[in-house]
């Protein structure tokens, strides 16, 4: 479970954050949340599905990785096998904490990437921020920020009934069987008979682009049925 708490340069003053890639770091993700500001860099890598969230009651944008829980057709050894990293992958093991109308840092102490011996400081000496620090705030701004044109989407998807569950069958070179269940996509046929009006009022609110994103990602379906399949060789 994770265990995040209040990062200070006092009770944290020699925490070293590993950064290697590997499962032994965390990395062994099937599928890792996403969000509209970063769809144009994911969708050159990943493909960009839907899946409804814990409670039943919404939706979330994941970037796949992989096929089964504990999956991910990236990871080579210690290497990402990608151009780019997606942030919520990027920025462990910090969070980011949000008190009123302040945000702030948060750190996962249990999180494998937590350490004390090795890897990049978080702290100075006598307790000024490192520039890893300055980096990683900068980068949990950017998905606070990204994160807040989400629920915009989601809401325009469901009004405009965009989105589709699918079954993605897949037969791998060693002849095995394979069916991803349980995600979502848009609708092709039902965008396309959406009015003007209506296509007018997507793209005014900047959702258009998003949409023809995801929709340009599954494309990457078949990168990564290859990627299964060399892992088979």
């Amino acid at each position: 479970m994770p265990n995040p708490v209040l990062l200070n340069n006092i009770e944290h003053k020699d925490l070293r954050v590993i950064t290697r890639r590997g499962a032994a770091w965390g990395d062994q993700l099937m599928a890792v949340a996403t969000f509209p500001a970063e769809f144009r860099d994911i969708q050159a890598c990943y493909p960009i599905v839907f899946h409804k969230t814990t409670d039943g009651l919404g939706f979330e944008p994941l970037a796949l990785l992989g096929f089964q829980d504990g999956e991910n057709l990236f990871l080579q050894g210690e290497r990402w096998d990608a151009p780019y990293v997606p942030m919520m992958v990027e920025r462990q093991p910090f969070l980011i904490g949000v008190n009123g109308n302040e945000l702030m840092v948060n750190v996962d102490l249990d999180h494998p990437r937590v350490s004390r011996t090795e890897g990049e400081e978080v702290f100075k000496p006598h307790g000024g921020t490192t520039e890893f620090l300055d980096r990683t705030n900068s980068l949990l701004f950017a998905i606070h920020q990204g994160m807040q044109g989400l629920p915009g989407l989601l809401q325009a998807l469901l009004d405009n009934e965009l989105l589709e569950s699918f079954t993605l069958d897949v037969e791998l070179n060693d002849g095995s069987q394979n069916r991803l269940l349980g995600f979502y996509t848009i609708n092709e046929d039902r965008l396309q008979a959406l009015s003007g009006e209506a296509i007018a009022r997507l793209h005014q609110a900047g959702h258009l682009q998003s949409i023809y994103m995801v929709i340009a990602s599954l494309s990457n379906f078949r990168m990564l049925i290859d990627r299964k399949n060399a892992r088979l060789a």
